[in-house]
């Protein structure tokens, strides 16, 4: 459906620059058909791709990106800073069982962790407001850039970029330099090395395909790619190998839930074992996941911390992250007053939302004002003391996009935008963007699972 809200209620301005050319010229045809046959893209995206990318300035680039930096390094700092560089103590604050607070704590002595990871963002007409960071080597959108070559291929939207000289990072490069960064004792300097992107066992029969394509998609960067899970492996000598094949890398695709099962913990066994031993490189490492935690960014927000940064950082985390909290009897209020936390939870219903710590792809969020006072009231008082934060409400602006008819249509965004270390991939660390789009202004979680639409970005101008 075609909206006419005014374009100052729009946030883009390349977007809307976009839209007039695409009005005044009356171009025609499909924008996203090259998209949608290409091969690296999942075949239920195809048919779900947006009819143009998004834009970002690259003022707005460069100034998500430096918080994100900042972000990151405050998240990583946090064993240090609150926990006097206690893992376990981290892993347990932020909900992790005894079995995951073990693994973590040993994949914490393995090797080194470079920065990566995509934070999931609402824009909300003013600046980007992070809703949870990724940080892990478990990303989806590793096709991203098809996607932005792909929609090249049409000739108004490669005009339109090539004006106003925007452009678009490799995002799989991007995670290849990061692996080859993390990985160096293990990455052979004289052949191609053999990188395995790996599941549980579990998971694989849903993610095998996707896995795949990834395995595939790393022979354009002289890699040997294997899909597999953790149980097709075994260890000759020692030395983890699939199918005959020996490992130097393995791209862990697992995620902190699933070592709460004591089935994966016993696969994951050898493989932690290799990777003390310097057999094995492990992307991301296992304490990654302390870091790319909801819990985490409640402690960043708790205004009982806040002595434990200076000035610059407290205004970077007031400037991207919402007000968000552990579900405890007691907390803080926005304004930093002590408050019965689950009475003032109540009373906001329509303002908050309810997510678990541990769970990834919104899974068991709660949008207070998608559900009765009830169901509400319920899952609050389940959650009390357990691993769940309240996070306030961010509402998207509208962004705009053609319609397939001429006009432009308003859609809600979440901006999924990697991160890197900028001394690995070149520039500030910014590793290009996955957005979902959806039509609904309400929506509580904008995702492919939801229903969302799947895109690119471009920036610069």
């Amino acid at each position: 459906m075609t909206t006419t809200v005014p374009s100052t209620l729009r946030r883009s301005r390349l977007g809307r620059a976009y839209g007039e050319q695409l009005a005044r010229s009356g171009s025609t045809g499909d924008p996203a058909a090259a998209a949608r046959e290409s091969t690296t893209l999942a075949p239920e995206h195809r048919d779900r791709l947006l009819l143009g990318p998004a834009f970002l300035s690259e003022a707005e680039r460069g100034s998500v990106t430096r918080d994100l930096r900042t972000v990151y390094d405050l998240l990583r700092s946090l064993p240090e800073r609150v926990f006097d560089g206690d893992v376990a103590a981290t892993a347990e604050a932020v909900g992790m069982d005894p079995l995951q607070t073990a693994l973590i704590t040993r994949g914490a002595r393995a090797g080194s962790l470079v920065p990566l990871g995509r934070a999931d963002l609402y824009h909300d007409g003013s600046g980007f407001r992070l809703l949870e960071f990724n940080v892990t080597s478990a990303l989806g959108g590793f096709e991203t850039a098809d996607i932005n070559r792909a929609m090249l291929a049409y000739p108004p939207l490669r005009d339109f970029v090539e004006r106003h000289r925007l452009r678009y990072p490799d995002t799989l490069g991007c995670i290849v330099r990061t692996m080859s960064a993390e990985c160096a004792a293990t990455v052979p300097t004289d052949r191609p090395p053999v990188v395995a992107v790996v599941d549980t066992a579990e998971n694989f029969p849903i993610v095998g395909p996707r896995l795949r394509m990834l395995a595939e998609m790393l022979g354009r960067y002289g890699i040997e790619g294997i899909a597999c899970h953790l149980g097709e492996f075994t260890y000759p000598r020692g030395r983890p190998t699939v199918a005959g094949r020996a490992v130097d890398v393995v791209l862990r695709y697992f995620l902190v839930e699933d070592l709460a099962d004591p089935a994966v913990a016993a696969d994951l066994e050898p493989l932690l074992v290799a990777v003390e031993r310097e057999k094995l490189g492990l992307v991301s490492r296992l304490d990654a996941e302390l870091y790319g935690n909801k819990g985490a960014l409640a402690m960043l927000s708790d205004d009982r911390r806040r002595g434990l940064f200076d000035a610059d950082e407290l205004a970077c985390v007031d400037r991207i992250l919402p007000w968000t909290r552990y579900v405890r009897p007691r907390g803080t209020d926005p304004g930093g007053a002590e408050v019965d936390l689950l009475s003032y939870a109540r009373a906001r219903q329509d303002e908050l939302v309810l997510k678990p710590t541990l769970l990834h792809g919104g899974n068991g969020v709660v949008a207070g004002w998608q559900v009765d006072t009830a169901e509400w009231e319920a899952r609050l008082d389940a959650a009390v003391d357990g691993p769940f934060v309240l996070q306030r409400r961010v509402r998207p602006a509208a962004e705009p996009f053609p319609d397939g008819a001429g006009g432009l249509r308003d859609l809600y965004l979440n901006w999924g935008i990697y991160l890197a270390d900028r001394d690995v991939v070149g520039e500030d660390g910014y590793a290009g963007c996955l957005v979902r789009g959806s039509t609904d202004p309400t929506v509580g979680v904008v995702s492919v699972g939801g229903g969302a639409q799947l895109g690119c970005a471009f920036h610069g101008g």
